[in-house]
């Protein structure tokens, strides 16, 4: 990792910089996949099982059958850490339910808002060389929690036409029995367009390559709404003479596995635990078994070495990380002044990993810098909410004059008119 020394503000946003998706190459691909699983539904998504994941698929959906062998093929050990790493998710996403809002801001004028589950919502959950079983956890608890009706879930087979023994104990364990064999742009597609086999859904959730993120962005704009724009995986550490380097080398190690367009940045008020981290990210690397992966992601990674925690916090505010950490002194103090991340870990105990697995909140979260606008996922995203409002005689009298006089000034004669008509007969 390069270590920036007090890198100037005209450079910031360089140095906040993320790998970038290639459009032009890829959107073109991604929109024929979408065109062939719009126009010919099940047959392409056989075909595309057939020529990008190398496996010859009879039937699209998982049975019964294969959902309840997968649980013997799972260690009692795991079962349990998916036991209580479901129990913490499912408290902390029934403690976020809202309210309803009801009130009366004009005498005789009642004003409601309630939250209503959305009715189909899609989950995609990568396979590939790590099978994200925690994301059917983090996706999948707050879709039952909100009440969401009904929930598929897409995850690609593998070479021999089967999903991982996790994810379909994971699904198994949050209630979830609709489980389609696709991945990648296709999945995208068949929960946005639907097919025979796979039900046209309102919402689709969960991470994935750059293909899954391109085929989101583009039925996202006319098919169906999505759960945020995203990128690869990111954490940002900040950290001062107080933290352990073994520690901050461990979270950096952590988010570098993902993959290899995965970003891990440490910025720090201290040249001495720079260059110990650098030393203890070298030593732990040698023992990891994805070890290739994450030196490819360090290639793009940085250490910048600030003079002051006020220009950490101000870097922290631009880079907007996924996960941010807070490896200081008065790490509370630092976390309010925090104003873009997607989730936060304070202190030198608290490992990004927690988040990732087993601590309550949702480890799927906004990236690219996305954390200055978007939020991640909560129970929020599987609700909508819906306003009502009723007018007693008493309260047409009191606000139909505000309403007449405001659709008069804009021209809109009709509107007016809906209230005059009304108030004529009282």
């Amino acid at each position: 990792m390069q270590i920036y020394i007090n890198p100037q503000r005209h450079e910031w946003d360089e140095l906040a910089r993320r790998s970038q998706i290639d459009a032009s190459v890829i959107g073109p691909r991604v929109a024929e996949i979408l065109n062939a699983v719009r126009e010919r539904g099940d047959e392409a998504l056989r075909d595309y099982a057939r020529t990008i994941d190398g496996v010859e698929l009879d039937t699209l959906t998982v049975s019964e059958a294969e959902i309840e062998a997968a649980a013997s093929q799972v260690s009692p050990e795991l079962k349990a850490a998916l036991e209580t790493a479901a129990a913490n998710i499912r408290k902390f996403h029934t403690a976020e339910l809202p309210a309803p809002v009801e009130m009366e801001t004009t005498p005789g004028v009642r004003c409601i808002q309630r939250a209503v589950p959305i009715q189909r919502v899609g989950l995609y959950i990568p396979g590939g060389s790590a099978p994200l079983f925690s994301t059917v956890l983090m996706l999948a608890i707050p879709a039952q929690v909100a009440g969401c009706p009904e929930i598929v879930l897409c995850t690609p087979p593998n070479r021999q036409g089967g999903i991982a023994p996790e994810i379909l104990c994971a699904a198994r364990l949050c209630g979830v029995h609709r489980i389609v064999k696709a991945g990648g742009a296709q999945a995208i597609g068949a929960m946005a367009y639907g097919t025979r086999s796979v039900p046209r859904v309102d919402k689709i959730f969960g991470p994935g390559n750059q293909y899954v993120t391109v085929a989101k962005q583009q039925v996202s704009v006319s098919q169906v709404a999505i759960d945020m724009p995203a990128g690869p995986s990111e954490v940002l550490v900040l950290a001062d003479e107080t933290a352990d380097p073994s520690f901050v080398a461990a979270d950096l190690l952590s988010q570098a596995e993902h993959g290899p367009d995965s970003q891990a940045m440490l910025v720090t008020t201290s040249r001495g635990i720079a260059d110990r981290v650098v030393h203890a990210v070298d030593e732990q690397l040698r023992a990891l078994g994805r070890a290739a992966i994450a030196e490819r992601a360090l290639e793009h990674s940085r250490i910048l070495v600030m003079d002051s925690p006020d220009e950490i916090v101000e870097f922290a505010n631009r880079y907007a990380a996924e996960h941010l950490i807070i490896s200081m002194r008065d790490p509370w103090q630092v976390a309010g002044r925090i104003t873009a991340a997607g989730s936060v870990f304070i202190g030198n105990l608290t490992p990004e990993s927690a988040g990732d697995y087993a601590s309550g909140t949702n480890h799927t979260l906004p990236t690219y810098g996305w954390a200055r606008s978007f939020s991640g996922v909560n129970i929020d995203s599987f609700m909508r909410k819906i306003t009502y409002q009723e007018i007693t005689p008493d309260g047409l009298r009191r606000l139909g004059p505000t309403i007449e006089t405001m659709a008069a000034a804009e021209g809109l004669s009709a509107h007016r008119n809906a209230v005059t008509i009304r108030l004529k007969t009282l």
